[in-house]
């Protein structure tokens, strides 16, 4: 089976499967518990702070007794071809440990509402972080476009400085560097210009309430959004719905 897109999943482990192989890269990657898997001629264990990549083509079997929990991604090949030539085991430092934690959880909290946008800017990300950690020189950073990406799909939620920083593995002031170098602007207004403009745009071409749009764009104060909304688009919320209305 070939895939034209990439994303994660958590998945469990029992019994042994015979060997097979399929036309994809896959990325095994320790949550809870210890995989055993031989690849090729190699065999070793997915646990703790080791993963395992599993190139396109590469047979494969697996087997594991207890409790288990890991987070798989499925790559096609023409997403990162040099995954091929990575060692079949790779040894996770501290920090990419940390990542991986982090992703498990994000795919944890997102199992319910269908984000692959940002499940393959954040694939993107740990592929970058795996050819870096092996010598690989890197062409395009994705540390910004996992951070947008996160930011388009969590407006109506508080989005803070660090929880940005995880996203980009990056630290609080690496982050502000990096993302203004790219964007022009800062993280943080970045995202409020981003609130503002998804505001505009339902208060342009929905019904909703200037309350319920406030909301799906992180304030549960209208006053404090009305307040941002104007210093943003020069005009108050109320202002757009009436010309909206007007035109329709």
């Amino acid at each position: 089976m070939s895939i034209e897109f990439s994303s994660f999943d958590l998945r469990t482990y029992s019994n042994e499967v015979a060997s097979h192989q399929h036309d994809y890269h896959q990325l095994v990657l320790p949550v809870e518990g210890c995989l055993s898997l031989s690849i090729e001629q190699a065999e070793g264990d997915v646990m703790a702070s080791k993963a395992a990549i599993i190139a396109a083509g590469a047979s494969h079997g697996f087997f594991a007794s207890d409790r288990n929990m890991f987070l798989v991604a499925d790559v096609p090949s023409s997403l990162a071809p040099r995954l091929e030539s990575f060692p079949a085991f790779i040894d996770l430092d501290e920090a990419l440990t940390r990542y991986v934690r982090f992703l498990s959880a994000q795919v944890q909290a997102q199992a319910q509402q269908g984000t692959p946008d940002l499940q393959k800017q954040m694939l993107g990300l740990l592929i970058q972080l795996l050819q870096e950690k092996a010598g690989v020189q890197v062409q395009v950073d994705q540390r910004v476009a996992a951070v947008k990406a996160y930011i388009a799909q969590n407006l109506d939620q508080a989005i803070t400085l660090p929880q940005l920083a995880g996203v980009a593995h990056l630290s609080v002031r690496q982050l502000s560097h990096v993302f203004t170098q790219s964007e022009g602007c800062s993280p943080q207004h970045y995202l409020i210009e981003q609130r503002m403009q998804r505001a505009r745009d339902l208060l342009e071409s929905t019904d909703l309430s200037v309350q319920r749009i406030s909301e799906s764009v992180g304030y549960s104060n209208l006053a404090a959004f009305s307040d941002r909304f104007r210093q943003c688009m020069g005009r108050s919320p109320r202002h757009f719905r009436r010309l909206s209305k007007e035109i329709r």
